[in-house]
Parts: C-alpha cells; sequence; structure tokens
C-alpha cells in the first residue's frame, strides 16, 4: 500500500494548481496564535475586571448571566476600546510578537506555514482557505517573494480578480484580526453572505480539498458549504492529529477523503514540500524552459527566414525527449509493482514532456499550414519511440503515454485556434506502429484508454473514483498551458470536450469497428459522462450536432478532409458512435 503523504505529493505534483488547502486553527496553535474564541474569552475577563467581577470559570455564562445575551466581539471590543486606534493596539497583542516573543519563535511563521510558502511558490497551491485570522500565512509568503491575493471580507471578492487570474488567493473565512467585524460566536459562523458562499462553491466544485487543523465542529457555513457540493473532481485529503470524530468524521466519509494522521503540521508539511521537491528534481525538464521556449517560437513562426531555426528548436527538443524514453529508465520487467510505478513513470513523463507541450501548444495555435510537417513529424518520432516489447503489457502500453499528452497538447491548440487543417493532420498524417508493425493513424493506436485502461489509470494520483482517469488527468495538466488561449475554466472545458469527441469520431470512422451492427466503437473522455442530460455525449455531441445541421458541407473538419470530406459519412460515424456511447455503464 502507497503511504497517503506519497499519493497526496505525486497529487499535488501532477496536477499542479488544482488543490486548494483548507486550515484551521490547529496549524497556528504551535505559533502561539490563539483561536478567536480565546480571544473572546480573554475580551471577557477583561469586560469582568472593568466591572469588579470574577466571571470564572466559565467567562462566558458569567457574560450570560450578567448581560442577558451571548457575547458579540464587537461590542466585546467596544466597551473595552473606544477608537479605532485602541482597538487595532489591542488586538497586536494577541497577534504581533512581543521582542520577547519573536526571540523564541512564538507569533511568527512556524515550518507549516513556510513549507506552505514554498509550495505555493512552486505552483502547487494557488488557493488556501483559512479560518484564522492571524497573518502568518502571508507572511511566509512574503519572505518567499509572494504577494498574495487576500479575502477578508466581501467587499473584497467582489473587487478580487477570478481565481484563474489572481495567482495566490487567501480566503480568510472569518475575517482578519484587524477588522472588528470578524467571525466567533455559533451565530456569526452559522451563515455566509452570498458571495462568499459562490465563491466557496466554486472553489469546492472545481478543486481539490487539503485539509488540516480544522476541527468542523464550529464552522456550520462551512460545513454546509462541504456538505452541498456536488462534485468529487479530485481527492479529499485530511490531514489530523488525532483520529476524526464528530462532525469531521462525517464529513470526510462524505467527500470520501483519504484521511492521514499526523505527529504535527510542521512535520508534515515539511515533508510534504520535501516529497514535491523530489519529484520535480527526479523529472527535471531542460533548462529551456517551457516559457523560454513558447517565447521563442512565437518569433520564429511568422518569420519564414526563421523557419529552419524553428524546424531545428522542435527537432532537437523532441530529439532530447526521445534520448531519455530509454528500457533503462523505464523498464518494463514484470515484477515491477503497478500500484507504486504508475504514479511514479506518468509523473516523470508529465516532466520530460513540458517544454515540448508547450512548444506544440504555441506552434499548434498561431502557426499556419506550412508549419503542420513540423508537429506531424515530432508526434510520429514521439509516438514511435517505445523501446522493446518484452514486459508487463500495462508499463509496455504505458510507454505511449509522452505521445498522448503531446497529441493532446497540440490538438487542443488547433481547435482552440480554429485550425481545423491542423487538426486533421495532426490525427491521421503521423502513422505509428501497430502489433504488427503496420503503420496506423496515431488517433487509431494513441488514446487513453489505450495507453492505461481504466483501472491502472486509477492509480494515478485522485483518479480512484473516476470514470474516466486517463481523460481527467490530461485534463488537469493541460491546463496551465492552454491558460493563455482559453482563460476561461468553461471555454477550456469545452475545448477539451471537443477534441476528445472528435478524437473518438475520427478513430470510429477509420477503424470501423462495432460492438453490435449498429454501432461504431471509439474512445471516449471526460465529455461522456459530462453533462448527461443531454444525452450520450452530453453537451459536447449536442453541439457538434447543431454544427453539423447549421453549417453542413461548411462544418470545418470536414472542409480539413475528415470523414474524406462527407457530409453523409460524418452524420453516419456520429449516429453510431453516440450509439456506443448510450451503452456505456454510466448511462
Amino acid at each position: 500500500m502507497i503511504d497517503p503523504l506519497v499519493s497526496l505529493a505525486f497529487a499535488i505534483y501532477s496536477n499542479k494548481g488544482a488543490y486548494a488547502l483548507l486550515l484551521g486553527s490547529g496549524v497556528s496553535r504551535s505559533a502561539a496564535i490563539p483561536t478567536g474564541w480565546e480571544v473572546v474569552l480573554d475580551l471577557l475577563r477583561k469586560v469582568a475586571k472593568l466591572e469588579g467581577e470574577d466571571p470564572e470559570p466559565d467567562p462566558e455564562a458569567w457574560f450570560v448571566k450578567k448581560h442577558g445575551s451571548a457575547p458579540e466581539y464587537s461590542k466585546l471590543l467596544d466597551a473595552i476600546a473606544k477608537t479605532a486606534t485602541e482597538r487595532q493596539r489591542l488586538l497586536r497583542a494577541y497577534f504581533e510578537p512581543t521582542d520577547e516573543e519573536r526571540a523564541q519563535g512564538l507569533k511568527t511563521p512556524t515550518p507549516a506555514h513556510r513549507a506552505i510558502a514554498e509550495l505555493a511558490r512552486d505552483g502547487y497551491l494557488r488557493i488556501i482557505i483559512t479560518t484564522n485570522f492571524d497573518r502568518l500565512v502571508e507572511k511566509a509568503m512574503e519572505d518567499v517573494g509572494l504577494t498574495p491575493t487576500v479575502i477578508a471580507t466581501a467587499d473584497q471578492i467582489a473587487g478580487a480578480l477570478p481565481l484563474a487570474h489572481g495567482g495566490v488567493t487567501i480566503i480568510k473565512l472569518h475575517g482578519d484580526y484587524l477588522d472588528t467585524r470578524i467571525k466567533n460566536t455559533a451565530k456569526e459562523l452559522a451563515k455566509y453572505t452570498a458571495k462568499l458562499n459562490a465563491l466557496i462553491d466554486r472553489i469546492l466544485d472545481e478543486y481539490g480539498l487539503i485539509i488540516c487543523g480544522w476541527s468542523a465542529e464550529w464552522d456550520i457555513a462551512l460545513r454546509e458549504a462541504i456538505e452541498r457540493c456536488p462534485s468529487r473532481r479530485f481527492t479529499t485529503y485530511w490531514i489530523t492529529r488525532a483520529p476524526l470524530k464528530g462532525h469531521a468524521k462525517r464529513l470526510a466519509e462524505l467527500r470520501r477523503a483519504e484521511v492521514i494522521q499526523i505527529s504535527d503540521a510542521n512535520r508534515f508539511f515539511t515533508g510534504l514540500t520535501e516529497k514535491a521537491q523530489a519529484l520535480s528534481d527526479t523529472g527535471a525538464p531542460h533548462p529551456l524552459s517551457a516559457k523560454m521556449a513558447a517565447a521563442t517560437l512565437k518569433r520564429y513562426l511568422p518569420d519564414p527566414r526563421a523557419r529552419i531555426r524553428l524546424h531545428d528548436l522542435v527537432h532537437e527538443e523532441t530529439e532530447r525527449l526521445i534520448a531519455e524514453l530509454t528500457d533503462a529508465a523505464f523498464p518494463a520487467e514484470t515484477n515491477l509493482q503497478l500500484a507504486a510505478e504508475v504514479p511514479r513513470r506518468v509523473g516523470k513523463y508529465d516532466a520530460l514532456t513540458d517544454t515540448l507541450r508547450s512548444i506544440l501548444v504555441t506552434g499548434c495555435y498561431w502557426g499556419n499550414q506550412t508549419h503542420i510537417p513540423i508537429w506531424t513529424a515530432c508526434l510520429q518520432r514521439v509516438a514511435n519511440a517505445t523501446g522493446s516489447r518484452g514486459g508487463l503489457v500495462s508499463l509496455l502500453e504505458l510507454r505511449k503515454y509522452p505521445a498522448l499528452v503531446l497529441l493532446y497538447a497540440a490538438g487542443l491548440a488547433a481547435i482552440a485556434g480554429e485550425h481545423y487543417d491542423t487538426l486533421a493532420a495532426l490525427l491521421t498524417q503521423p502513422k505509428v506502429l501497430d502489433e504488427v508493425n503496420q503503420r496506423q493513424p496515431i488517433c487509431s493506436e494513441i488514446y487513453p484508454i489505450g495507453v492505461m485502461n481504466t483501472d491502472v489509470g486509477r492509480l494515478l494520483p485522485a483518479m480512484d473514483r473516476h470514470f474516466t482517469p486517463v481523460s481527467d488527468h490530461l485534463y488537469a495538466l493541460l491546463r496551465d498551458p492552454m491558460r493563455e488561449y482559453k482563460p476561461a475554466d468553461d471555454d477550456y472545458q469545452r475545448t477539451f470536450d471537443k477534441f476528445e469527441y472528435l478524437l473518438g469520431l475520427v478513430h470510429a470512422d477509420l477503424n470501423r469497428r462495432g460492438w453490435h451492427n449498429d454501432t461504431l466503437w471509439g474512445p471516449v473522455g471526460c465529455f461522456a459522462w459530462r453533462g448527461r442530460s443531454f444525452g450520450a455525449g452530453g453537451g459536447t455531441a449536442k453541439h457538434i450536432e447543431e454544427e453539423l445541421q447549421s453549417l453542413g458541407n461548411n462544418w470545418p473538419p470536414l472542409k480539413a478532409g475528415l470523414f474524406n470530406g462527407s457530409l453523409n459519412q460524418a452524420t453516419e460515424v456520429k449516429r453510431k458512435f453516440d450509439g456506443f456511447v448510450a451503452q456505456l455503464p454510466f448511462y
């Protein structure tokens, strides 16, 4: 069984920026930062002292008996400190260190906070949700050169950039200690504003969740947000020092969370950071970074005089990748354990293909017909670099994964740029040797379930319960390189689903393999279960049908030569492919 911490490290490494971190008061406990309720209790003692009474042993009960209502944070502050300046000075004593406390390492960022900042700096975490009032996470991030967007009030939600464009974002659910509107009481924690609920709902729906230091006992509105979240795109990891109980246990069961028991937050986050960095070091690409390669390519593409340099750039990066795809680096011995080997190997493949992915995305989006032979030659070269043919079948098939990643990257960019001549060439012109050494179009041999069957794909981090685990992994992996061209998440999703649907159609058309008399088999992806209310193939199938009906012979894939340029052939293949999809178990 894989160590859950290793599984989590693979998850954040393979899905950069796809996980949100939820921090409770337990993470700041070792820094001697009081919880919000501890601040309230101390304020109650101060109020009692001003009134000449002893509130012990239960300051809250004393206040209710004395004043006839539950204590409210803002009113307590008003009773003790009358001006904004006085209130700020009062609160700073709870959350900001004295010289003596600083010398002892108190009320300053802990190793856990610093490790979280490093994970954010390296792109593994982009969203941090916290119930804490302190600024330890912000301070740790400033120390590593980050300036996060901080959302602590409803008006800051309205003024913030969309999450996709805002870099690292810290959401302080209960407010900031220098704002008297922070939430403390049961009533205050029972309900969020509509804007905050909408923001939390989106995060819980679109991101994985790593929970640490949160008991779930007091935060009613946050519990309800987690309970109503409809999707499980990524695994929930619940980090705890003691066995979960009460509301936490129930929520973990509801989310089907991976529960990781730890000794303390400092060791956990430090260990997670070290493992993520080790994975990065293991699969580090050539110093020619993806961004540098993309920038260089953008200079070459519009300049006919740079055609040779463009060719050499792609060729050299392709050969650099091929040199890494050796039998020694990726053995297929039958004694290897798939549960450990598949995520390790895919993580390494993802790192090795990083630069070439960026090149193909940039090239297939901005390039024209004259550049198509460069992209297809790259795909054909990588798709045939499979090494020896002896060993464990699952690991032999996995050797096609680099070609799959690059095909998806190029195909997504071609659709995003509306270059259907490029798309048609990408799917059909690169030829791959099949089992009997016959040359087949790449889309006939390279597709998700042909590289990893569903059971193998579910060994990938956070994919153990997914219908289409390989597609879902590619969806997350390719989000960042496509963000420049499809910044809105819904546009990216439509582009991804359309590519996978067309890949399935073209495969079905070229191979004509029927499961039943009136169906054609083709590989399916996320589109097959997303938007099931629209019927087989979801909203993507309906969208393609509308395009065919409205455009007819002018449908771009037909004009590019797919389906022999025949509207009747395309319509018939679609009908039969949709019939196959309708028979899948999630319909």
